[in-house]
């Protein structure tokens, strides 16, 4: 038997021993998780205090600064045609939501209108919050965040998860890392928390131990430890440290390969975000205990020669949505997955010498399942009074964080955002008893 090889906590970090995420080390939650699976599922326990173990939340994002106008389309506000002569969806066009309201969606939005028609999308009006950072950057921590000052500390779900954990610190020891999944190459800030941190996988294939590819002599010492008797749970003892970690990575590596290896129950269009949401389905069905999972969808940073582009990036969400709530029903779990879409911010009310739109403010936020109250909710901005040209919120985001948190995740709201915000009447409580 060779010399066993000495890791310090940090080597072990700097190392590629057990290199199963582009981003992060998977955490123990799923270790436990995997081991307990059926039969909490049999008990209907919960890995987490007071989180219902069978509500999951899905978190889209739409990155670039989506433009709410040509999303959800004022058709009968004639100040949008004036400001947008060449880019202005047609009236004649646009998919009619509420005819009192004068407004529709974008004509390459039929599958959320058919989900809209059906009472299973939620259409929230002029979201943003005071004083709009206009930066990509900036503005996605923000609402990362959820704090209004730059995006600073934690991310609001991590925060969430973390709020969970301190009301039980026994539960720190079999949910470390906590139950979130991110699709891509790496972990939103909205995930991180202070004990919290979540796995991210971009390719199935690549989330997997892959120190053998590195030198014949370490599968050895690998399976040394994932057959040695389960540690204890002592962070500083690096011997320690190396086999939870090493096993918590095999056993989450081989339970999220094999559940989105299956085939899907129902088809799914062929483009990216509906293939993340493919395997968010495929991971639901497998009875992972992610209560989180967060997926990605760029390209709406539309400074030029938006018509078109933007029409297909609305196309790729729409569809994508669509068919992950027929996979869920053809699951019969369409009642467990609450979705929420959001983007950085909207753009400007005009349109820019590029038939174009630049970074704006307010915009739409979207929730889709069984759970929500269907329907246009909130005030459209005024297309006149205007904040040196663009819209001026009517939502504060964090008034639907705050409807998440409390009615869907069943976690304080107020210690999670830092203070008190008006729950919107977004989900239909009848249905959440």
């Amino acid at each position: 038997m060779s010399d066993p090889i000495v890791f310090t906590r940090r080597e072990f970090l700097q190392s590629s021993l057990v290199m199963v995420s582009a981003a992060t080390l998977v955490p123990s939650f799923l270790h436990q998780s995997a081991l307990a699976a059926n039969e909490q599922a049999a008990s209907g326990q919960t890995s987490l205090s007071g989180v219902p173990q069978d509500r999951v939340l899905v978190v889209v994002q739409l990155g670039g600064g989506n433009d709410g106008l040509n999303t959800v389309v004022p058709y009968s506000m004639p100040e949008y045609y004036r400001a947008r002569p060449m880019i202005g969806i047609k009236e004649a066009a646009a998919l009619k939501l509420d005819a009192n309201l004068g407004l529709g969606l974008n004509p390459d939005m039929e599958d959320l209108k058919a989900l809209f028609d059906q009472g299973n999308c939620a259409i929230i009006q002029g979201v943003g919050y005071p004083n709009p950072n206009r930066s990509h950057f900036v503005s996605m921590d923000i609402w990362q965040t959820a704090d209004t000052s730059g995006g600073k500390g934690l991310g609001w779900l991590g925060k969430a998860l973390d709020a969970q954990i301190a009301a039980n610190p026994a539960l720190l020891a079999q949910a470390q890392g906590g139950p979130c999944i991110c699709v891509g190459n790496e972990a939103p800030l909205a995930t991180h928390g202070k004990m919290v941190q979540a796995v991210s996988i971009s390719r199935p294939d690549l989330f997997r131990w892959v120190g053998g590819d590195l030198h014949d002599s370490l599968p050895g010492e690998y399976n040394q430890l994932l057959n040695a008797s389960q540690p204890t749970a002592d962070a500083n003892d690096p011997l320690s440290f190396v086999t939870r970690t090493a096993m918590d990575a095999q056993v989450a590596s081989s339970r999220i390969r094999a559940a989105v290896s299956q085939n899907s129950l129902t088809t799914f269009p062929g483009n990216g975000l509906a293939n993340q949401l493919r395997m968010v389905a495929s991971m639901i069905r497998a009875g992972l205990p992610a209560r989180v999972y967060y997926v990605t969808l760029g390209g709406f940073d539309t400074h030029a020669n938006q018509p078109g582009g933007h029409g297909r990036r609305l196309n790729e969400f729409a569809s994508a949505v669509r068919a992950f709530y027929s996979e869920l029903a053809a699951m019969k779990q369409q009642d467990r997955v609450l979705t929420m879409a959001f983007s950085e911010f909207g753009r400007r009310v005009g349109q820019n010498a590029s038939n174009g739109t630049d970074h704006g403010t307010a915009g739409p936020m979207f929730l889709f399942g069984p759970m929500v109250s269907p329907g246009v909710h909130g005030t459209h901005p005024s297309l006149t009074t205007l904040d040196n040209g663009d819209l001026i919120h009517t939502t504060d985001f964090r008034s639907v964080y705050a409807t998440i948190l409390n009615k869907w995740l069943k976690v304080d709201a107020t210690k999670v955002l830092g203070k008190p915000f008006e729950v919107a009447d977004v989900l239909n409580s009848k249905k959440l008893a």
